[in-house]
């Protein structure tokens, strides 16, 4: 009665939908309220949902990388899938109390289809304890090169869809960096990257451009596109790939280029495999 009470006096919630997962979220309040601030969080929650539920047509596994308190995987597995007959939903992390926070809530909650590892992004390529194909990779906000390492485990699981927010980007700036006075004598174009704070901001630019090229080389259509509003997030960039299985056929020589032309060749091993 208290669920449907709550679902009643705020119309944002859906129905059937967790009361006990969105305040262990802190989307409602404990005695069931809804803030402006937290409203605006449940409305970025279903601003992403609605552009993962599209690929979840068929979907059977799906695993989320760097899960942290796996707040994606909970929300998702209680919109869309809970109410099916089949799916599963995995969820990578490396911090072990975070890992068995989330089996713990995932028991309370009554969602038998989701389990949890403690694993690095990294050491889930080698696991067995992961099937040898998944439908749907997601990795949202894992730091620097552990979103690479998410796309290296889906291109190697054969992932249908690929949903990727990525942060902290910080290895191509570092080798910008590390080259600069000889990049600045070698091309004019090395000025785009002289000054710390540009080396930081194009570093990051180019470290998703060399992303979706790999993809893409990999038979993926890409799209990149905002995930909330700028005044939200400075991590911002959502990139979401689908197999096609026909690779662009200039992408890795478009990445070999771009690696060249930035001085950064060093890094071909994670961008044109």
């Amino acid at each position: 009665m208290k669920k449907q009470n709550v679902t009643a006096a705020i119309p944002e919630i859906r129905p059937g939908q967790s009361i006990e997962l969105l305040k262990e979220l802190h989307i409602l309040t404990r005695d069931g309220k809804l803030n402006q601030d937290s409203r605006r969080k449940l409305k970025q929650v279903y601003h992403l949902a609605q552009f993962i539920e599209p690929l979840l047509d068929g979907m059977e596994t799906l695993v989320d990388h760097g899960a942290g308190k796996s707040y994606l995987g909970f929300i998702l597995y209680d919109l869309y899938i809970k109410s099916r007959a089949s799916g599963e939903v995995i969820g990578i992390e490396s911090r072990p109390e975070l890992v068995e926070k989330s089996r713990e809530l995932a028991q309370r909650l009554g969602f038998p289809r989701m389990r949890f590892i403690a694993s690095t992004v990294e050491e889930a390529l080698a696991s067995t304890d992961l099937p040898s194909s998944v439908d749907v990779v997601t990795a949202l906000h894992a730091c620097n090169t552990a979103t690479d390492d998410a796309i290296r485990f889906a291109l190697s699981r054969q992932a249908r869809h690929i949903v990727l927010v990525p942060c902290c980007q910080a290895e191509v700036a570092a080798t910008m960096r590390a080259r600069k006075a000889e990049s600045l004598a070698r091309t004019p174009l090395a000025e785009l990257w002289r000054h710390p704070i540009h080396t930081r901001e194009l570093g990051s630019h180019l470290t998703n451009v060399l992303r979706c090229l790999l993809l893409e080389s990999h038979g993926y259509d890409v799209t990149v596109t905002e995930l909330v509003g700028w005044e939200h997030s400075m991590k911002n960039e959502l990139i979401i790939a689908s197999l096609r299985g026909k690779p662009r056929k200039n992408a890795r020589e478009r990445a070999e280029a771009i690696l060249r032309e930035f001085n950064i060749e060093e890094l071909a091993p994670r961008f044109t495999y």
